[in-house]
């Protein structure tokens, strides 16, 4: 995102504005993140609330613009992350509550947005040492299912994500909300199914797979020799055949009623804490 412009009208870095405009080349700027083309071209992308963005400036997140709504003005909080977001070099924009509304897609939207730098870690750098679990997702496509296991990954403890194939974007608007915040405390990373079936022979990892034809109960596989890898396939699909036959365990959740399965969210967050449960006797000495 271009921020460093001149004063006809829009600010330089550094510098607080007000605006009202719609029409603004700043807002429309920060509208066009609605696109994920815009969002890859800047690495930028939106997070709504003070609480997330305080969050990710404390977990040391680059903040390239903060918008506030003029009833927000004047707070202490608001004033104090205005004021790094200066220092760091940053935007800071004071808009109106219609404008807000433009940037967010909401009718009552939050009083604070920040356009954050995207960030990805590279797969190279994973190491998993012993009690980790990351949670590995094949071609993900829902931005709530995404959002969802990011922040349950982070409720359980995991150490990331590892986004494998053509997965959706886990900084679009959807799945950053729906992560309440946890995008910015969990890793992730992306890979071909190539890449990551290299990396996991050479991680030295446990993956273990849900998959349809799984012939071990979830709750009777060993979750503590290795670190653990949870592969989550596709919503319709489920897991490719080729990545299957790489895990080291396909594991299944028994069901009971009319229901052939279960939400990809859900049966991420069953995996999650199963092999939590599993570390903490470990850690008790069971």
């Amino acid at each position: 995102m271009n921020t460093d412009r001149s004063d006809h009208g829009t600010p330089r870095v550094g510098h607080v504005k007000e605006i009202t405009s719609l029409t603004n080349p700043i807002i429309k700027d920060i509208r066009s993140l609605a696109q994920k083309k815009h969002r890859d071209e800047t690495r930028s992308f939106m997070a709504e609330g003070l609480k997330l963005v305080i969050d990710a400036l404390d977990l040391g997140w680059r903040i390239k613009t903060l918008v506030y709504a003029k009833a927000a003005k004047g707070k202490p909080q608001v004033e104090q992350v205005a004021a790094k977001t200066v220092a760091k070099g940053g935007l800071v924009l004071e808009v109106s509550e219609k404008v807000l509304s433009t940037i967010t897609r909401r009718d009552n939207p939050q009083m604070v947005v920040g356009i954050f730098e995207q960030r990805y870690r590279a797969l190279k750098d994973i190491r998993p040492e012993e009690g980790e679990t990351y949670v590995a997702l094949d071609r993900v496509r829902d931005p709530g299912n995404l959002g969802t296991i990011i922040r349950t990954a982070d409720a359980a403890g995991a150490s990331g994500i590892i986004l494998v194939g053509e997965t959706t974007d886990p900084f679009s608007l959807e799945t950053v909300r729906a992560t309440m915040g946890s995008v910015f405390a969990m890793p992730v990373a992306r890979a071909s199914a190539e890449e990551f079936v290299k990396w996991q022979k050479a991680a030295g990892v446990r993956v273990v797979a849900t998959h349809l034809a799984g012939a071990v109960d979830y709750r009777t596989i060993d979750y503590k020799s290795k670190p653990v890898v949870l592969l989550m396939g596709n919503e319709q699909a489920g897991l490719p055949e080729e990545l299957a036959r790489e895990a080291g365990a396909l594991a299944r959740i028994p069901q009971t009623g009319r229901a052939d399965s279960l939400n990809l969210a859900i049966a991420t967050g069953i995996m999650l804490f199963e092999a939590r449960r599993h570390l903490l006797s470990l850690d008790a000495g069971a």
